[in-house]
């Protein structure tokens, strides 16, 4: 379901998604997400990305709309826009915090300058996606948001693909059974292709989830901190992370390609 998402992208005006059918009756429940923004038709394209992929979905057109339901229901994650005619995001995400409230919050805005991004961490903001913005991304982002509050399973279920384990709670990496040391960086990276296996991920993607906002050097170092985590973990079995020309990168297991 995910491929159908991939090619649309969502400006600050915003557009509705064309997509291959209705959610499937059999998509198993994959968390209840809150939508808050004042564009309808944003609201709409993010609710419908959302729900293709099996989420539960409110959503609310005011900051003031937003407190409220996030205050009176419980929810896995909130997608809130900044901008907010009312009640603006930094300050809904504040009294929630103010009223122990931790569900995680992913900033949805066009503001995208340092200032901006720092205001809303400290806000305490879990990620912040600038607009315009690929659905593709924002729900791996979402999931990647909900695998790290624990609520795909266990929250110290290690992460598995092909003969890789990646214990995130012990920061411990295997591969059939022999550890492989890696470094911060590098586990981060492989902690990020390990939550979207089979997703060809751009440098810009990895950049953003890796290093986040406050990135200031050579867009290259993706390009090598991919190459020493390959190295590592082809010195212990068959290449899993396979570069796509001219895109970006995926982890793959070999008897797909």
């Amino acid at each position: 379901m995910f491929d159908a998402l991939h090619a649309v992208g969502v400006g600050s005006a915003g557009r509705r998604p064309a997509y291959s059918g209705d959610v499937p009756s059999h998509t198993p429940r994959a968390g209840h997400v809150l939508v808050v923004d004042d564009e309808p038709s944003l609201v709409d394209a993010v609710a419908t990305a959302l729900r293709y992929e099996g989420f539960d979905v409110t959503e609310a057109t005011t900051g003031r709309a937003g407190l409220a339901a996030a205050q009176g229901d419980h929810f896995d994650l909130i997608v809130l826009d900044v901008m907010l005619p009312d009640l603006d995001g930094f300050a809904v995400a504040n009294r929630l915090r103010q009223d122990n409230i931790t569900t995680p919050v992913l900033f949805l805005t066009a503001r995208d300058s340092l200032d901006d991004k720092a205001a809303g961490f400290d806000a305490g903001a879990d990620d912040y996606v600038t607009k315009p913005f690929s659905l593709a991304e924002l729900v791996m982002r979402v999931r990647a948001i909900l695998r790290r509050a624990g609520h795909d399973g266990p929250g110290d279920a290690p992460l598995r693909f092909a003969d890789v384990e990646l214990d995130v709670v012990a920061h411990r990496c295997t591969r059939a059974g022999t550890p492989i040391d890696l470094t911060a960086t590098e586990f981060n990276v492989l902690e990020f292709f390990m939550e979207n296996p089979d997703r060809v991920l751009s440098k810009a993607q990895i950049l953003d989830h890796v290093w986040h906002y406050d990135f200031g050097g050579d867009s290259n170092i993706c390009e090598t901190y991919v190459s020493y985590l390959r190295r590592k973990l082809n010195e212990h079995g068959p290449n899993l992370i396979r570069t796509v020309r001219l895109v970006g990168y995926v982890l793959r297991e070999p008897e797909k390609e």
